[in-house]
């Protein structure tokens, strides 16, 4: 499937983006990681590989490698659909992390290192302390994703998980706003349908 539509982050959480990567923003659905040039471009919009490592990467992949890595994010993607869905709209459980098991066993192959960097000169040119990734296989383009859900699972209350009320909509995010009032995945498009629909709804009723 060719796409070139930008992928979508509207969750409030790149571990919830990550499971909007498959979506129907219009009306045919669109998997942005359909295979490993998707997954490439998801995730430079995501800025989760810096560009040097994903064009290393893609340099060195065999054919069919990146597309393999990505049939595995596929399979990451819906496992993890399956734990947000199964706990969403209430604070997780600590017998949760029972489950958690395939996530933890994909964390442990990370190789990461820590290294002194200097700024930006826009940021105020100062050394800080980074942590770098070595970038050795294909496969290594799913810990960051890895990392992402982790954070997630760790960070995020899972009380303001929410589904898009929009009808056909299947996109989630994480309601930060006050009083957990956010309803739609974007007031611009489902928002703006459901108001049309409401509307249309109020004439009839007055015909």
């Amino acid at each position: 499937m060719e796409h070139r539509t930008p992928a979508i982050f509207i969750a409030d959480s790149l571990g919830l983006d990550f499971l909007n990567s498959i979506a129907t923003p219009v009306d045919t659905p669109v998997d942005w990681l359909d295979n490993g040039e998707g997954l490439s471009r998801w995730l430079a919009q995501a800025k989760l590989v810096p560009p040097e490592a994903l064009e290393a990467l893609k340099a060195r992949a065999m054919p069919g490698e990146l597309d393999e890595v990505a049939a595995q994010a596929r399979g990451l993607r819906e496992w993890f659909r399956k734990f947000v869905t199964k706990h969403m709209g209430r604070p997780l459980p600590p017998k949760a992390l029972q489950e958690l098991g395939p996530l933890n066993k994909l964390l442990q192959r990370d190789e990461t290192f820590s290294q002194i960097s200097r700024q930006r000169e826009r940021d105020g040119g100062r050394f800080e302390l980074r942590v770098m990734r070595h970038w050795q296989s294909s496969e290594s383009l799913l810990l960051p994703i890895a990392e992402e859900l982790a954070k997630f699972v760790c960070e995020e209350d899972f009380a303001s998980v929410k589904a898009c009320e929009g009808r056909s909509c299947t996109l989630v995010f994480a309601d930060h706003t006050r009083g957990r009032a956010r309803r739609w995945c974007s007031m611009a498009v489902c928002g703006n349908r459901a108001k049309q629909a409401a509307h249309r709804n109020r004439i009839k009723k007055k015909r």
